[in-house]
């Protein structure tokens, strides 16, 4: 197994990229800007391609080349220019908080954090993994996974939503590639093509709302129109 395997400049390097990657979430969620959201996912999805390039060096996995390869092009830079056409298109700058308050949201992730990290304690213990990079792989992609939530949760804009539910995927994303690194390139490649057709059909409802109903704010939408 590759995690019980690494050496110390590895581990420290996959350390890093993770954690790198969690930081990014908490500054989507401690923002009010929509850009700031998309600079932010973007460069999180640049984090994982170095990851999973880092991890097919490092355990030998010659697909995970081609899988940064993709993750930077599809999640990386396609992603982000189709979510910024988006945001153009709303032409709305900002989030408005009502349910919480950026900084309200840092201590609700903080706290998501510490439990995150005692779950992974428990499970890295129970398979003997806990002095190993599993335990790190596991707290951030369940920290990553409930800062999603907590978005799609809150968040009242379409774009906050949409970026949530990609951050939630980044998590899992993040996790397998530490974890599981070997596992089937064609259900790698079905997640991201899935991404793609998750945010296209984003837009299209995008499209929709600000046509019949004016707003893309579930504030504005709280009863069905005829």
């Amino acid at each position: 197994m590759l995690i019980q395997n690494l050496n110390p400049l590895a581990s420290s390097l996959f350390s890093l990229l993770a954690i790198a990657s969690l930081l990014l979430s908490f500054v989507m969620l401690g923002s009010r800007w929509l850009k700031n959201y998309l600079y932010a996912f973007a460069a999180e999805s640049w984090i994982i391609a170095i990851l999973s390039a880092a991890i097919g060096y490092y355990g030998d996995y010659p697909e995970l080349y081609l899988i940064a390869m993709l993750t930077l092009l599809f999640r990386g830079l396609l992603l982000p220019y189709l979510i910024w056409r988006i945001i153009r298109r709303l032409n709305v700058a900002h989030e408005i908080h009502v349910i919480l308050q950026p900084s309200m949201s840092l201590v609700v992730g903080a706290f998501f954090v510490m439990f995150a990290l005692s779950v992974s304690f428990r499970v890295a213990t129970e398979f003997h993994l806990q002095l190993t990079v599993a335990v790190l792989a596991l707290t951030v992609m369940l920290s990553m996974k409930l800062i999603g939530f907590l978005m799609l949760a809150v968040r009242h804009e379409a774009i906050s939503q949409i970026l949530g539910l990609l951050v939630l995927e980044n998590g899992i994303f993040l996790g397998s590639q530490i974890l599981v690194p070997g596992m089937p390139l064609l259900i790698e490649l079905v997640i991201l093509f899935d991404l793609l057709i998750i945010v296209a059909c984003f837009g299209v409802l995008v499209g929709y709302l600000l046509t019949h109903v004016g707003t893309t704010s579930t504030l504005q939408l709280k009863r069905l129109v005829g």
